[in-house]
């Protein structure tokens, strides 16, 4: 068996930034994926309509963080894209997040500036000094009425919970705009990589000490590993531990059901992204990638977005009674010598992708770090 000095278990954001910067200093990587290829959920492909697709949902690059801007550019040339969202609501297409333009088109005002913007806000927010849970945090921010029409339903479909069920980050994390600012990020770097986020993954585990076993579910082969300096390990922080505190209080999971369809025409909708927040479809969005990089087919591919309870874990659940038992799983995690637990499923956190990428690229500094001064002692 070839030496291996670091252990890594998933090929997604966190176990690829981890391999590339152990095997960039000399470390013997193996990354171990149960699926059948790298880069985790930013997995994209060509599909049968010469269309770029993402198998696992639209992912968005945006960051203000220099250090990733700049690591990720080592490994891909990217295009600018400033993603915009748009929503189907009372039979009208509004931009979200909430601007100027929303609240004009769904209550025929007139408001033209940004203080009168505010003075709309005020007028129909319902003031909530730290809000203890994601309907606070939206009343207080914008109101009952607009809460109902675009975040009460749509978050019921996204989580199976209403807002009121939720932590208020979930929600707080929601922008809002007083002028006609209709971008969905407002990040200094954002933009996408051209020939998509495969190659990029595959351009980052470019190194001769780094192996990938692909197909391969850890957990029926770890007896056959050992002697390992470090062991990264990315997936279900629950299943780690063979659910020891799930036997009755399981940690939740949201899943996404992707329904792919080909559409015989140019276009499907005027935008990449549409969200249905109403209860009058079952699903949360549409996506159509030709707009990704404005790509030129005869026919166009919509995906419609399911939310669903069951199937592979995509997004933690933060409430309280999660959090309760998460803090249990990270008591045991705490106390494993070189066992590193990194990323969304594994912390039990929501990470965007740069947070991601920074958060594997701080852990990477700080083990090094600890090293040297070790050494040094």
């Amino acid at each position: 068996m070839k030496q291996i000095d670091i252990l890594i278990i998933g090929a997604g954001i966190s176990g690829a930034v981890l391999a590339e910067r152990y095997a960039s200093i000399g470390k013997k990587v193996l990354i171990i994926e149960k699926r059948n290829h790298i880069a985790g959920n930013c997995y994209d492909y060509i599909d049968k309509n010469g269309i770029l697709v993402s198998k696992y949902g639209a992912h968005l690059f945006h960051t203000n963080e220099e250090l990733v801007w700049k690591y990720v550019n080592i490994f891909s040339q990217w295009y600018p894209w400033e993603h915009k969202v748009i929503a189907h609501v009372d039979n009208k297409m509004v931009p979200v997040p909430v601007n100027i333009t929303t609240v004009n088109r769904l209550f025929g005002s007139n408001i033209t500036t940004e203080d009168e913007m505010k003075g709309w806000l005020n007028e129909n927010r319902t003031p909530i000094e730290n809000p203890k849970n994601g309907e606070e945090a939206v009343l207080n921010k914008i109101g009952p009425i607009l809460y109902d029409k675009m975040f009460k339903h749509y978050t019921k479909k996204q989580w199976d919970k209403f807002p009121i069920e939720l932590d208020a980050s979930v929600l707080e994390r929601i922008p809002v705009r007083t002028n006609y600012d209709d971008r969905y990020f407002s990040d200094t770097y954002q933009a996408l990589p051209k020939g998509g986020y495969t190659q990029l993954f595959e351009n980052i585990l470019k190194h001769h000490n780094i192996d990938i076993l692909l197909e391969t579910d850890y957990f029926d082969v770890k007896d056959q590993y050992s002697g390992y300096e470090k062991l990264f390990y990315t997936g279900p922080v629950d299943r780690f531990f063979e659910f020891k505190h799930s036997l009755t209080e399981k940690l939740e999971y949201r899943s996404i059901n992707f329904v792919s369809e080909t559409v015989d025409a140019p276009f499907f909708q005027e935008n990449s992204v549409v969200n249905y927040p109403g209860m009058e479809v079952d699903f949360t969005r549409i996506i159509e990638y030709k707009h990704f990089g404005n790509q030129i087919s005869d026919k166009t591919t919509i995906v419609r977005e399911f939310t669903v309870d069951e199937g592979e874990p995509y997004y933690p659940v933060p409430n309280p009674r999660n959090e309760m038992i998460y803090s249990q799983y990270k008591t045991e995690a705490d106390k494993l010598l070189d066992v590193h637990f990194v990323g969304r499923l594994a912390n039990y956190k929501y990470f965007n992708m740069d947070q991601a990428f920074k958060n594997a690229l701080d852990l990477f500094s700080e083990l090094e770090t600890e090293i040297t001064q070790k050494t040094a002692v």
